[in-house]
């Protein structure tokens, strides 16, 4: 693993606000200013393929990293906050539902955060 690769880890597995490439970047550069942007995508994907950093992906909005630690993710349909939910592992139940052996499964529940839903109530919807 490239040192660049390790320290990525790190960051991704220490942080719990779902940070996007660019913000692994900055944090990045921190330790190793002359990092280009394209390394930390490059090992981004790698860490991803090999099953050590869990790209989480919300529609019109970049790409987040998380750890691989079995969790779950409310989504605020508003604003794309990402926050941790852990519902357990629903691996048996899903696939007694779909009578199939299920590999693995990304559960993203869609609300609107408190935030957005006070912003809506104050524009009367």
């Amino acid at each position: 693993m490239t040192k660049y690769a390790k320290q990525i880890l790190e960051i991704v597995q220490a942080s719990r606000s779902h940070l996007t490439a660019d913000q692994v970047f900055l944090q990045l550069r921190e330790v190793y200013p002359k990092v280009a942007l394209a390394s930390v995508y490059n090992n981004l994907n790698r860490l991803c393929e090999e099953g050590l950093v869990r790209r989480v992906p919300v529609e019109g909005m970049p790409d987040r990293y998380d750890r691989m630690e079995r969790h779950d993710h409310l989504v605020c349909k508003e604003c794309g906050r990402l926050a941790d939910v852990d519902l357990g592992d629903l691996t048996s139940q899903l696939e007694q539902a779909a009578g199939l052996s299920i590999l693995s499964y990304d559960l993203k529940l869609v609300y609107l955060c408190e935030e957005c839903r006070k912003k809506l109530q104050e524009k009367g919807m």
